[in-house]
């Protein structure tokens, strides 16, 4: 049963875009305390935890006793396909609407102490293939225009739980990032006949210095463009508008492209690497989409170990990313790091 609370979507009049009021999910339980742990002292289960195996949630439900990937839906969602169709006026030039749609948490392992970056590649494929039925699932509802799979890693990002877990948000708007990369995608693909992101893809193996790692049929890089020190992109070579039109395949050579560079992200500071992971994939509105290119990304917040990237004025005031770093540099370190987990050795 959902957490009670108003779901409601405001426009942003100077910025094009929605935002989701959802003041009820401030008294959501915290449990982020426990990201900074030692590590040796972080329990296989824990009895304080709402995610691990048997325990019970905020809700009242109680988990299952999971095995491999367990999703639920979020018990203090941000949106809801029940959100009241009734709410306050909008003053003025304002707008605003219900925010529609689902919320749900895919925890990727019933082991609380593990993270993604420990898990086998088996494992990886059996969180793609979930993520895969999710986007579908979630996608034909006739109320969803996109299905935003992200996850938040580590308490500089503000994780609210350290079991190994992401989100998903299924919502009646497409998100801005998404919205513009699809736009740009399908600019560009009618002026030169070309798919944009196979040109960046293509320019990066040329160049070869920002490649991290890659195999027959995936790759990973740190763009031209980063934005952040270590921001990394992974994604098939081949042109898909989302996960779930991968073959099986090419799941698993993302699968092993992507723990190769959670090894390495944890290899470099022997430390549990904190990020934020989102998917990028196709609206699904009905859109023409045929020049979007599926893809991972990575955008940490740490330049040094205990250093943050601070978003300040040209980021948060002026829209634009001010990168203190030179992305072949930081591209060079990761290709440095061992492709065998520090915990392992």
């Amino acid at each position: 049963m959902a957490h009670k609370g108003t779901w409601e979507e405001r426009w942003h009049p100077l910025r094009e875009e929605w935002v989701i009021i959802a003041a009820h999910r401030q008294d959501r339980p915290w449990s982020g305390e426990t990201v900074e742990r030692e590590e040796e002292k972080i329990p296989a289960y824990a009895e304080d935890c709402y995610l691990c195996p048997g325990n019970v949630r905020v809700s009242g439900a109680v988990n299952p006793e999971y095995e491999r990937v367990f999703i639920f839906d979020n018990d203090h969602p941000c949106v809801s396909l029940n959100a009241p169709g009734e709410i306050a006026h909008a003053p003025g030039i304002y707008r605003n609407r219900p925010a529609r749609g689902l919320a749900r948490v895919v925890c990727y392992t019933p082991r609380h102490d593990l993270t993604l970056a420990e898990l086998e590649v088996p494992e990886i494929e059996n969180l793609l293939a979930a993520w895969q039925r999710e986007y579908m699932d979630l996608g034909n509802h006739p109320e969803i225009n996109h299905v935003l799979i992200f996850e938040n890693k580590g308490e500089v990002v503000g994780v609210s739980n350290p079991h190994p877990h992401c989100q998903i948000y299924a919502t009646n708007f497409v998100f801005k990032t998404i919205e513009t990369e699809a736009r740009a995608s399908q600019r560009y693909l009618s002026e030169t006949g070309r798919t944009l992101f196979r040109e960046i893809i293509n320019t990066e193996q040329q160049e070869e210095r920002r490649i991290i790692c890659e195999n027959e049929t995936a790759i990973a890089f740190l763009p031209y463009f980063a934005r952040y020190a270590y921001e990394v992109f992974i994604a098939p070579k081949q042109t898909h508008p989302s996960l779930a039109a991968l073959s099986d395949a090419e799941v698993q050579d993302l699968a092993e492209v992507l723990r190769e560079v959670l090894i390495r992200f944890d290899n470099m500071w022997h430390t549990s690497f904190p990020y934020v992971m989102p998917l990028h994939q196709a609206p699904t509105d009905g859109g023409d989409y045929r020049g979007f290119h599926f893809h991972i990304e990575f955008h940490p917040p740490l330049r040094k170990p205990n250093l943050l990237k601070y978003l300040a004025g040209p980021e948060i005031g002026g829209g634009n990313f001010l990168s203190d770093t030179a992305p072949e540099e930081k591209a060079a370190e990761l290709r440095a790091q061992s492709i065998v987990h520090y915990k392992s050795v």
